[in-house]
């Protein structure tokens, strides 16, 4: 494989992110030299270290000396010096997206998961069927997958299981053999103009499939049934639902244990697959897993085979991961949902779990998605008891003083009174979770920035 790419040594700007980091361990898998440059330290920038990379921390010309291809992720901007220096030299520059879908070319099998939630879900219950089933699948996921301890995987077999975001057109770079369209939902807008252009988007991703590929899409989706009407003919589209009996996969018959996990059937063309037991919580999960089923069916896959790994998947990091207790022995939750309908969905899953009281924590992701989505962030936390926001996290954005945390909260509590309390730094945070927190509570912590660091203060160590 790695013969394809013709590059010795490769510079990574931004390398310690989930993404990047996962094409560092499979190009220094390959025997590639890798050097690399981000803006803080991070548990990934220390494995890449350990890997062989050599990682700089701050970004600076002097990191450009002898490479030959320069990788930069969506979030550099134009002006950063190693891109400028770059340039001088003459030096290749690959935005992460066009790199990614070069690899994909690599494999004839690719499983491109989009969709606006639960892409991170479902490609770790994708990769995981195909691992049990002896498949021996590529993989490159947003999170560590624990059967593989690692976001990536390297493989020569035909497969390869990779996330496939929209964010500034992303997959289109890629080659899939099959896709998995989970929803399509406004997001993002800080690049598409509005929902249309979002729809526009999905819709020349399925034109990337050859005319034997697998298109799986969830019917129970407005935006999905939005798009179907409008998809080539020569696609082998194969829906699933929770809702429709109609669809090819049909999920039925569906209840929950103590502990918020699923058991239910599916429904198939000409058989059932009965008593399909989850280990991750929530109803959006079975959606997500009638979609696992489809691709793996789509690959023939055993259902029993099916079964099994699903069984044995028990969630992946920052989606929905138990952290511990703190010292009044209420559990702590780590989950990455940042937008209202994740927030919902997890909120939900939550409330069928036995607990005494639920307490939320939620960092605001980006100034643009709070300004676009606010309505909906005002009816996304119903399903808790408490709610404590803290500021937005800016990541790739400058403040503009149109929206804030502060204003979010008092908007909440014009809906439901008294809910939301504004805090505005982890160490206040912790102390009302002292005081306000017992045994038996559940704190869900909630965000897709640094809200992350707020369980290592608050679990009993």
């Amino acid at each position: 494989m790695k013969n394809n790419i013709k590059y010795n040594k490769i510079h990574m700007i931004g390398i310690g992110g989930i993404s990047m980091s996962g094409i560092a361990q499979i190009l220094l898998k390959w025997g590639y030299k890798i050097t690399g440059s981000d803006r803080s330290d991070s548990d990934m920038v220390q494995r890449l270290i350990k890997a062989g990379a050599e990682v700089s921390l701050g970004h600076n010309e002097n990191n450009i000396t002898d490479q030959d291809l320069i990788i930069y992720t969506a979030a550099i901007s134009k002006d950063n010096p190693e891109l400028v220096k770059a340039k001088e030299l003459g030096i290749k520059a690959m935005e992460r997206a066009d790199f990614l879908g070069e690899l994909t070319k690599l494999y004839p099998k690719t499983i491109a998961i989009s969709g606006t939630h639960g892409k991170t879900t479902t490609s770790s219950m994708i990769s995981l069927c195909f691992l049990e089933a002896n498949l021996d699948p590529a993989i490159q996921i947003g999170t560590i997958l624990p059967q593989i301890n690692e976001n990536y995987r390297v493989s020569d077999s035909e497969y390869f299981v990779i996330e496939a975001c929209e964010y500034v057109d992303s997959f289109l770079k890629f080659y899939p053999y099959t896709e998995i369209i989970l929803n399509i939902e406004a997001e993002h807008l800080d690049y598409f103009k509005d929902i249309n252009a979002i729809y526009d988007s999905f819709i020349k991703f399925t034109e990337k499939l050859p005319t034997n590929g697998n298109l799986i899409i969830n019917i129970d989706d407005n935006g999905c049934n939005d798009i179907i009407k409008r998809l080539r003919k020569d696609i082998n589209i194969i829906t699933y639902s929770i809702k429709n009996p109609n669809a090819d996969i049909y999920a039925f018959d569906i209840h929950f244990k103590e502990d918020g996990c699923a058991i239910f059937d599916v429904k198939l063309k000409d058989k059932e697959i009965n008593n399909i037991e989850l280990n991750i919580i929530g109803l959006h999960n079975v959606s997500n897993a009638c979609a696992c089923i489809a691709t793996c069916l789509a690959h023939n896959i055993k259902t029993e085979v099916i079964k099994q790994a699903l069984n044995k998947f028990q969630g992946s990091q920052r989606r929905f991961e138990f952290k511990g207790l703190t010292k009044n022995n209420s559990k702590v939750y780590d989950d990455y949902a940042h937008h209202p309908t994740e927030i919902k969905a997890i909120l939900s899953a939550v409330k069928k779990m036995k607990h005494n009281k639920i307490i939320t924590v939620f960092q605001p992701h980006t100034y643009s998605r709070v300004k676009t989505l606010f309505k909906d962030f005002i009816t996304a936390f119903e399903d808790t008891d408490e709610l404590v926001i803290t500021d937005i996290y800016a990541a790739r954005e400058m403040d503009d003083g149109a929206v804030s945390s502060d204003i979010l909260v008092k908007m909440i509590n014009e809906s439901y009174p008294n809910k939301a309390t504004y805090i505005s730094n982890f160490e206040n945070i912790v102390k009302y979770l002292d005081k306000n927190s017992k045994e038996d509570d559940l704190i869900l912590l909630l965000g897709a920035g640094t809200i992350v660091q707020l369980s290592k203060q608050l679990v009993n160590q």
